[in-house]
């Protein structure tokens, strides 16, 4: 099983399909994985196989370190076009994630002005108000919403504590249009159940789900590197297509990345 870790707190930069050159945050350990979901396509491999021995970065590691990067970049005359929390995990599960998002605004502000701030996030402290102020303030609020099918989301995504669907499209509901939806669109199986949501039986349902959010963009994608479920497959460049034209045509503007 390939796994890719990154280090921590700031990684990269990496070219981004969706964003740019990328500046990456990683609030979670350098040496394993901490997320509230165990999605079987993730390319940090699955939770209980890479369980972390060291702690979060502080708050004031994460500002050290990315004031440090920012300067090199400086140097080198090469600025980021975006600062993304990602990584090993849920970067809002950190207990000072509203902190660390401000920290790193201030200092986008002083050394990148141009560079925008995202957050790849799997929506699963969208219910704290600290959280949700916080994504409010950042460039791309970028929320992950796989379906709106409950047992889908526990075959794919699998999250490790309480879940709702529902409570999660209200939760981003709330957001009034200031966030992107991501969504991973796959073929393939987990432990023997097919896990295709590339039909209508599960693209409709999350198109109605979307008009409920009224998000102001979605990001439809499928696997770019190894996954620890070796049964999955990539959804077809067509199918991304349609399902993303689906999405227009609800009146949400909406890309496609292969």
């Amino acid at each position: 099983m390939s796994t890719v870790l990154y280090p921590s707190p700031i990684f990269g930069p990496v070219h981004s399909r969706r964003l740019g050159l990328s500046l990456g945050i990683n609030l979670m350990p350098p040496d394993g994985k901490l997320c509230t979901f165990d999605c079987v396509y993730c390319e940090c491999g699955f939770n209980a196989t890479h369980r972390p021995a060291l702690p979060r970065p502080t708050r004031e590691e994460v500002a050290k370190a990315l004031e440090a990067k920012l300067l090199q970049m400086e140097q080198e005359g090469r600025l980021p076009d975006v600062l993304t929390f990602a990584g090993n995990g849920e970067p809002t599960a950190h207990p000072h994630f509203p902190e660390i998002a401000a920290d790193t605004l201030a200092l986008r502000d002083r050394y990148c002005p141009e560079a925008r701030v995202s957050v790849l996030s799997n929506a699963t402290f969208t219910h704290k108000p600290a959280v949700r102020e916080a994504l409010m303030r950042v460039d791309n609020n970028i929320q992950k919403l796989d379906t709106a099918d409950a047992a889908y989301i526990r075959a794919l995504d699998r999250p490790t504590g309480r879940y709702s669907v529902e409570e999660t499209i209200e939760n981003l509901r709330q957001f009034g249009g200031h966030v992107i939806i991501q969504t991973m669109f796959l073929k393939g199986s987990h432990e023997g159940q097919d896990l295709d949501n590339t039909s209508d039986r599960y693209v409709l349902p999350w198109i109605e789900a979307l008009r409920r959010i009224g998000p102001q963009a979605v990001m439809v994608y499928t696997i770019d590197r190894e996954t620890p479920e070796h049964a999955l497959r990539k959804a077809a460049p067509g199918e991304l297509d349609r399902i993303a034209a689906l999405v227009r045509e609800a009146g949400i503007p909406a890309t496609a990345s292969y």
